[in-house]
């Protein structure tokens, strides 16, 4: 089988990106896969695909390079396809209207996978007649704005599947959007297991990661570190991530006096070695689509005080079990759901060990499983990709037979083409 991802830049960092790949790399074992960017600003991703994963772009942003765009008709006209209302609208051209289009239209992927709303927008009006055409969704429908909501509901009807990061957002696209024949799914993201042991729990330190955005409310964090500094001072913070709220934080950090509590680490890659550094993590956000991090500390063996907001942490921390959720927004809730766990060592080493186990149902190994069994469905129910058949088997062991007028015209068992 063929599968293309449509991705706005493969070679840039962020959930999203690390999401792809991963998913990529995991169904590359047994099928054909690329990665087609829309933009490309340096000259390799920053996240390594697997050499079976072909990357290519539609936009070259380099400046001096052979292929730059920026000189290209259309660059600096306003996108027309690409939705006014999508938050990366300003980057989008009609140039890349033009580049978008020409690459559905003369796709040969099986199944063609969109993973923002903009990107499906396109994808849903443009595909050719045959692929199959899947949208993802890695933020909420709540998320976004009226106008967008309203448009994606004309548009996202042409799809043949959508896929959401969590049960909930599924459901709020099931009863909130009229998408009659459409397949919502909610698929978590895949996280793979980490390339260092789990941590041991001996470091007294607790970790978090992610943008220093304002959703993510480091502030109170720190503030709720300072009442854990209180009670056990021997006890440290790291909060690794880059953004624009880094001075804001470090203003705090000295006005509380936490300079040798409280680090701000920058952004770390790979992450996992941080992780396993700490005995604990945290969450604190207002708001997570899913919950990248909290899964990445699980599975590097740390249990995760997050903050209960929607939607994610609520679907994978078992509260009390392998985490903890606290009430949202509340300095002292936080404060004391660290210090549960700090001050238990026994409970915090229990929690470490179902942290690991329990996460592993994010293996990419699963979640592709799932996708499989999803374009499975599609195609044996006579969608848009209804010359595709599916045979035994699935990514742990077995093959798939793609067959056009009944010739055999993809295997894969332990090899990939034929």
């Amino acid at each position: 089988m063929q599968i293309s991802f449509l991705i706005h830049n493969a070679y840039g960092i962020g959930g999203t990106i690390r999401t792809t790949y991963n998913l990529a790399n995991t169904l590359a074992e047994q099928h054909d896969v690329e990665v087609v960017s829309v933009f490309r600003h340096r000259d390799e991703p920053v996240f390594t695909p697997d050499r079976r994963v072909r990357v290519r772009h539609l936009v070259d942003l380099r400046k001096g390079s052979d292929g730059y765009d920026g000189d290209e008709p259309g660059f600096t006209t306003a996108a027309s396809v690409f939705p006014a209302e999508e938050g990366r609208y300003d980057q989008y051209s009609a140039l890349t209207d033009r580049r978008i289009a020409a690459y559905l239209a003369g796709v040969e992927a099986d199944v063609v996978i969109g993973t923002r709303p903009g990107l499906n927008v396109h994808l849903a009006r443009e595909t050719r007649r045959g692929p199959l055409r899947v949208g993802q969704e890695h933020l909420t429908l709540d998320s976004h704005s009226p106008g967008l909501r309203k448009e994606l509901r004309s548009v996202y009807p042409r799809l043949d599947a959508l896929t959401t990061t969590t049960e909930a957002d599924a459901r709020a696209y099931r009863e909130g959007m009229r998408l009659p024949g459409v397949r919502v799914e909610a698929m978590p993201n895949p996280v793979p297991a980490p390339g260092v042991a789990p941590s041991d729990g001996s470091g007294k330190w607790v970790v978090a990661a992610g943008r220093l955005a304002p959703v993510k409310r480091y502030d109170l964090l720190i503030r709720a570190f300072d009442k854990v500094r209180a009670e056990r001072p021997d006890w440290r913070l790291r909060i690794y991530g880059g953004g624009k709220q880094k001075d804001r934080l470090r203003g705090l950090i000295d006005e509380l006096g936490l300079y040798n509590h409280v680090f701000l680490m920058g952004p770390a890659n790979p992450i996992e070695p941080e992780w396993a550094k700490g005995s604990l993590a945290a969450v604190t956000s207002t708001f997570e689509s899913f919950g990248m991090t909290i899964v990445e500390a699980m599975r590097c063996g740390l249990p995760v005080v997050s903050t209960d907001c929607p939607h994610g942490p609520g679907e994978i921390i078992d509260n009390g079990v392998d985490g903890r959720l606290v009430e949202v927004g509340n300095v002292d809730a936080i404060a004391a759901g660290l210090l549960e766990l700090i001050n238990d060592d026994g409970l915090r080493q229990e929690m470490s060990a179902r942290a690991v186990s329990h996460s592993a149902r994010f293996d990419p190994a699963r979640i592709a499983e799932r996708y499989e069994s999803l374009f499975g469905s599609l195609t044996g129910r006579g969608g848009s990709g209804s010359l595709l058949h599916r045979a035994r088997g699935s990514l742990l062991g077995g093959a798939y037979a793609v067959r056009d007028a009944g010739r055999t015209v993809f295997k894969a068992g332990k090899g990939r083409t034929a």
